[in-house]
Parts: C-alpha cells; sequence; structure tokens
C-alpha cells in the first residue's frame, strides 16, 4: 500500500524499537479498503480522517467478526481535511 503511516516498510526503514517478536500477527488493508472504509467512517460517524485511519479502522472492523468478547480499539491517526482536495470525498 502507499498509505503512508501503514504501508508495508522495508526492513531498513523500520524505527529500532520496533520488535516482531511483540507482534503476534501482520493484516494487510489494500489502498481502495482504507479509503472505502475512511469514506464510511465520514458518512456514518461524521470524523473527517485520512486514509491511514480508514486503514486501521478496517483492520478493527475485520477482527470484530472473528473475535469474541474483544475489546478492539482503532486510533484516528491523522486528519481529513488534508485530503479534501485529492478526491478523497468526492461527495
Amino acid at each position: 500500500s502507499q498509505i503512508p503511516g501503514i504501508r508495508k516498510w522495508e526492513p531498513e526503514y523500520l524505527p529500532k524499537i520496533c520488535d516482531f517478536s511483540r507482534i503476534d500477527r501482520l493484516e494487510l488493508v489494500s489502498q481502495a479498503e482504507a479509503e472505502d472504509t475512511v469514506r464510511r467512517l465520514a458518512r456514518e460517524e461524521g470524523i473527517l480522517a485520512g486514509p491511514s485511519s480508514g486503514g486501521a479502522l478496517a483492520v478493527a472492523l475485520k477482527l470484530s467478526e472473528q473475535l469474541e468478547n474483544a475489546v478492539i480499539v482503532s486510533i484516528v491517526c491523522d486528519r481529513g481535511d488534508r485530503y479534501l482536495s485529492t478526491g478523497l470525498f468526492p461527495d
């Protein structure tokens, strides 16, 4: 994905604090899925965010279908106003 903040980084670009032994699994999300989810977030919840937030929420929603009695947190980590002129929010 080309989504800044959630794209799959090459090993030499990973921060030194990244410890994959503490990560249970990686979940991949497509650019299209992230964008669709961030538009849904704006439409249904009134939260204007960017594609990285849409990607994080898309994965959280997938996990919610797989897990029972879980607390799932998705962080809105960017603002959507920066994307108003990009076509991300056409309506």
